[in-house]
């Protein structure tokens, strides 16, 4: 989990304008194909589909943005078939309704033909809403639809079920790190909250192995190898 300070709750449309003010300013191309406001019958769909029912906050930012703009995947597209690149500064893809579907169903199909040895720690429950996800699924970002909760998976390794205690946290983050690499120093709203940036992958990834760990070619780096990473500097 991570242990950078943020507050828990808040007015998730104001954090998400955060993130789409710099996109605007420093990413125009990005913050442009976010498009319009998305389709609510659309996400009611996807929520009979899958059985979930949305929290307010999280339906309320989905449907600021249509990133599926009537488009459907082509045959033979990745699983990730219609996300938005450059808005997460971490990486991965945006998703929109179509993609939150597809890679949903694809993690619990994941879960069901190869469960976990552990019932209580499952690599995927049925109430986690991917909104954030690798082209191929691998690794990503979930919210947690019943404690408001988000957190991360990474392929062949447990999830990370609370890096974020909220929606809310995880975009005021997010619009911290885009505030900051803006400033080039680090010096926006991310260094007056105690906030570093993330080390690269490959360094820590390098240390990792140095040191016995085992850790991923690609995707997320568990938050625990990152934090031991930053202590031994």
């Amino acid at each position: 989990m991570s242990e950078w300070p943020a507050p828990a709750t808040g007015d998730v449309r104001q954090a998400w304008g955060r993130v789409t003010g710099w996109l605007e300013r420093h990413a125009p191309g990005v913050f442009a194909a976010l498009g319009g406001p998305g389709d609510p019958a659309a996400v009611s769909a996807v929520e009979a589909r899958l059985g979930l029912e949305l929290p307010g906050e999280a339906r309320q930012w989905i449907l600021l943005n249509d990133l599926d703009a009537g488009r459907r995947p082509d045959a033979g597209s990745p699983l990730v078939a219609l996300g938005l690149g450059g808005v997460i500064p971490d990486g991965g893809l945006l998703l929109g309704p179509t993609d939150i579907e597809r890679v949903h169903r694809h993690r619990m199909t994941t879960e069901e033909r190869a469960p976990s040895g552990d019932p209580d720690r499952p690599s995927w429950r049925r109430e986690w809403l991917p909104i954030v996800a690798e082209c191929d699924g691998h690794y990503g970002t979930f919210l947690d639809t019943r404690t408001g909760a988000v957190g991360t998976w990474t392929e062949g390794e447990l999830p990370d079920t609370d890096e974020h205690p909220s929606l809310y946290a995880f975009l005021q983050e997010t619009a911290d790190r885009l505030e900051g690499v803006s400033t080039g120093d680090w010096n926006g709203p991310a260094r007056a909250r105690g906030l570093v940036p993330r080390p690269a992958d490959d360094p820590v990834r390098r240390w990792a192995r140095a040191n016995g760990l085992l850790v991923n070619d690609r995707g997320r780096i568990p938050a625990a190898i990152r934090e031991a990473y930053e202590a031994a500097r």
